[in-house]
């Protein structure tokens, strides 16, 4: 009797163990079936609810803002209306901005650096200086937009002109793989992500919609503005149109793409020596005839002190 109650608690303890490793396993694993239930069971939120989710600056700044910027770019000239659009596409839309915003931007930051420049000079200077130093700022807000604006194209254009090569050997490799040219595109913008596969996703976007491909590869050289892309661009069209086998096309425009490449590295390589030629003149020489004249000063003006007593 002494050994069975021993032996009796143990198992007990033995069996206690057991039901809360059990227990503890069983409420660490998904409830799946919960899971499941709790989406047909769970009421859907309302679109302002979804909204008031999102951050205080996308909820209300921002509109704000772009509802000033369209109010301000009303009163901007209608004439260069497709021309800022063109421009903001060629800068691949920073900011999603539009033509009205982009002149309300211009015109809210002529407004601001006037009023700066008027507060600041008004109450250190006079009248006319005051008004020429608030003109100058005025004039300098409404520019510094589209000075902003050029540099994007600019940065823009040279990235898809160094892209457009390596493209194309992909598109190659997969025309000629069997792959058809849309499929050929659509495998480039997978491998790449960069600022021309958004562009030839465009082009498929649009061709999916139901335009041609024609008109959405003219629209993609109009959006790019290099003059590479409007040279590739026109010949598959021509090849379209003519028959032509464009795995042929492409690898003809591959191999010119790769020279030109070529080429304009040679022209960077041969204007350096120009461009190093200023800072070579108003920096490096004159340092070059301080540590090499320098000590010789002290000398030729002991010598001309001599020359002088004599």
């Amino acid at each position: 009797m002494s050994l069975v109650l021993p032996i009796i608690l143990f198992l007990v303890l033995i069996g206690a163990v057991v039901l809360m490793v059990v227990g503890f396993a069983r409420t660490s694993q998904p409830d799946t079936i919960g899971d499941r239930l709790s989406q047909f069971t769970e009421r859907p939120m309302t679109l302002s609810e979804l909204e008031l989710q999102q951050p205080f600056s996308q909820r209300v700044i921002v509109p704000l803002t772009k509802t000033i910027l369209n109010r301000l770019g009303k009163f901007g000239p209608k004439q260069s209306t497709e021309r800022i659009r063109t421009n903001l596409q060629q800068a691949g839309n920073p900011g999603n901005l539009t033509p009205a915003m982009f002149v309300g931007v211009r015109i809210g930051l002529a407004v601001l650096l006037f009023l700066i420049f008027g507060f600041v000079t008004f109450n250190s200077t006079d009248f006319f200086r005051a008004l020429l130093f608030t003109a100058i700022g005025a004039v300098l807000g409404y520019l510094l937009p589209s000075i902003w604006l050029g540099q994007q194209i600019k940065k823009r254009k040279h990235n898809i002109t160094k892209q457009l090569p390596d493209i194309l050997d992909l598109l190659t490799i997969s025309v000629e793989a069997g792959l058809a040219f849309d499929a050929a595109m659509q495998r480039v913008t997978e491998k790449a992500d960069n600022d021309l596969s958004k562009e030839f996703q465009r082009v498929l976007t649009d061709t999916r919609l139901g335009r041609p491909r024609r008109d959405a590869l003219k629209d993609m050289a109009t959006r790019t503005g290099v003059e590479d892309v409007q040279t590739f661009t026109a010949a598959i069209i021509q090849a379209e149109q003519l028959g032509v086998s464009i795995s042929k096309i492409l690898r003809v425009q591959a191999d010119q793409m790769r020279i030109r490449r070529r080429q304009r590295a040679e022209e960077a390589a041969q204007k350096a020596p120009i461009k190093m030629l200023f800072p070579m003149v108003f920096l490096i020489f004159p340092s070059l005839f301080v540590v090499i004249l320098g000590p010789a000063i002290p000398r030729l003006m002991q010598s001309l002190g001599g020359l002088g007593d004599n």
